[in-house]
């Protein structure tokens, strides 16, 4: 469907507007420095995924803690070009790895009562520092919060350290998680693995960037708007939203208000599709049969669908042509190998991602009351952050917060009292449509963003290009991301895959399925 006159005059206004300031941000920049590249992976236990890392433990093949010290040197190593982790415990991470190796010593029921009870004893884990890791820092980049420290797990982090994982390290996020690249006035800014003058994305940035540098294989993110999908996609590495209520999002930092908390989804992260499901099910916990995570999936029986793009939004970027052929290779792909038909679709209420997001993460709870103001969260413990104040003092480089927390708190006060009609009925079209597309045997494959890996604060000139993502999290749908080679910059292309509700399983599939064919991550460091 045709953009109206009015949608057009928006598109064009708004495009103009922010080329403007770009080329004034492009013209007082700083010329870039020379270019620098990542070491090559040396070590051999680096590039193993962690189930069989984890097997080669129980084996006796190798210790957990030559694991760990892998890990703790390549971290060592590619952290001061990345700035990826911001709070290490590798003194502890070192006797809890010895501690492991002594158990298997002295385990008497063998390889399987271990695989069973621990399936990734030995393993080391990245966290996002967003999630309460006992220990650690748990201020999600905000200024105020440097003193606060975690005095618990949260259940996701429990329940894979319950199995076995050993934590490394908690990674960096953006302010207050909503934005995407990590940035903050307290840890600094993360950068791109595959070109460090480009953003790992956000919020759950320091884990993509860790992984894709290969100083973890495993780690835990958080998505509400895109927030694993988005770093996964920029770091070359697999990420899965689930299907929210299913893995528990308590005892991360902010919380959630209003209705929020039907979007936000925990999930994991990690270097090798093979570790997603068993992951997912450790994460998920008492929640892991709702998955179907043992289903048997015969791809040749699934339906797929292609959507190449959200039919020209007056606020999102158009999608690369780069990134269009990287997803229609994939068509091609699924069809000569599986023999299946993959058929293109469009959703005309797709134009209107950023509008519904924006809505619903607006909407008030069951009681009426409001979400939280980003403003009153920007300045806690005390009173709200003054937005327009802060911007003034960013402007002389006094004030503690970065600049897209400041213009989010100032884009919050121009939110109407009632939501639009319009925009509710768009979404729930959308919503209904999707379901009777994809029902229980339906994938579809979307664009995770419009462009590659941008450079640093590149995103303030196109701050709602996340809405590719962001739409899904609102429809509710579990989403993976994976990962479909380099480009002609060197940096990663991917897809998003999606299923329908508690389909969970269907897009881990494909993850498989994609890797094998694609190639999966890839090392940044390599000639």
């Amino acid at each position: 469907m045709a953009l109206s006159r009015l949608e057009k005059a928006q598109a064009w206004l708004f495009r103009a507007v922010t080329s403007f300031f770009f080329m004034i941000f492009q013209l007082l920049s700083s010329p870039a420095a020379s270019a620098r590249k990542l070491p090559p992976i040396s070590n051999p236990l680096l590039l193993q995924s962690a189930t069989q890392l984890a097997k080669k433990i129980r084996r006796k093949e190798v210790s957990s803690v030559e694991v760990v010290q892998a890990y703790i040197d390549r971290i060592q190593e590619v952290n001061p070009f990345v700035n990826a982790v911001v709070k290490d415990r590798f003194a502890a991470a070192l006797q809890e790895a010895a501690q492991v190796d002594k158990l298997i010593e002295e385990e008497t029921g063998g390889e399987d009562v271990l695989e069973d009870r621990l399936p990734l004893l030995g393993v080391p884990l990245s966290v996002k520092e967003s999630y309460s890791l006992q220990g650690m820092p748990l201020s999600t980049g905000l200024l105020s919060r440097r003193g606060v420290i975690a005095s618990v797990d949260a259940p996701p982090v429990a329940l894979l350290k319950r199995a076995g994982a050993v934590p490394l390290g908690v990674t960096n996020t953006s302010e207050l998680c909503m934005w995407l690249e990590s940035h903050n006035h307290l840890y600094g800014i993360t950068c791109n693995p595959y070109d460090l003058e480009r953003i790992a994305g956000g919020s759950s940035g320091g884990e993509g960037s860790i992984l894709g540098a290969a100083g973890a294989v495993i780690g835990v993110g958080s998505d509400i708007g895109g927030s694993i999908r988005i770093p996964c996609f920029f770091n070359g590495v697999f990420g899965h939203k689930t299907t929210p209520g299913v893995v528990s999002c308590e005892n991360q930092y902010p919380p959630t208000s209003g209705t929020q908390h039907e979007y936000l989804s925990s999930g994991p992260m990690c270097r090798y599709a093979e570790d997603l499901l068993p992951m997912l099910k450790i994460m998920a916990g008492p929640n892991a049969h709702k998955l179907s995570l043992n289903a048997a999936v015969d791809l040749k029986k699934l339906r797929f669908f292609s959507v190449p793009h959200d039919g020209g939004s007056p606020y999102s970027y158009p999608v690369s042509k780069e990134l269009l052929d990287a997803q229609e290779k994939v068509v091609k792909r699924l069809e000569a190998d599986l023999g299946v038909k993959v058929q293109e679709v469009c959703f005309p209420e797709l134009r209107y991602s950023f509008q519904i997001w924006d809505t619903y993460m607006s909407l008030p709870d069951e009681e009426g009351k409001p979400p939280l103001a980003f403003a009153e969260l920007m300045g806690e413990p005390g009173r709200p952050a003054w937005a327009f104040w802060e911007l003034l003092k960013r402007m002389v480089g006094k004030s503690e917060h970065t600049i897209p927390a400041i213009l989010l708190a100032l884009f919050e006060k121009t939110h109407l009292s009632k939501p639009s009609p319009f925009i509710i009925q768009q979404k729930e079209a959308l919503q209904k449509k999707m379901e009777e597309l994809l029902g229980t045997d339906g994938v579809l494959l979307y664009p995770p963003h419009p462009r590659v890996a941008p450079k640093h604060h590149h995103p303030l000139f196109r701050p709602f290009d996340f809405a590719y993502t962001g739409i899904l999290n609102i429809l509710g749908l579990p989403v993976t991301q994976c990962p479909l080679g380099l480009g002609e910059e060197g940096l990663p292309l991917g897809v998003q895959v999606v299923a329908g509700k508690l389909q969970d399983h269907l897009t881990l599939a494909v993850a498989l399925y994609l890797e094998k064919a694609f190639g999966g991550w890839r090392d940044p460091g390599a000639k």
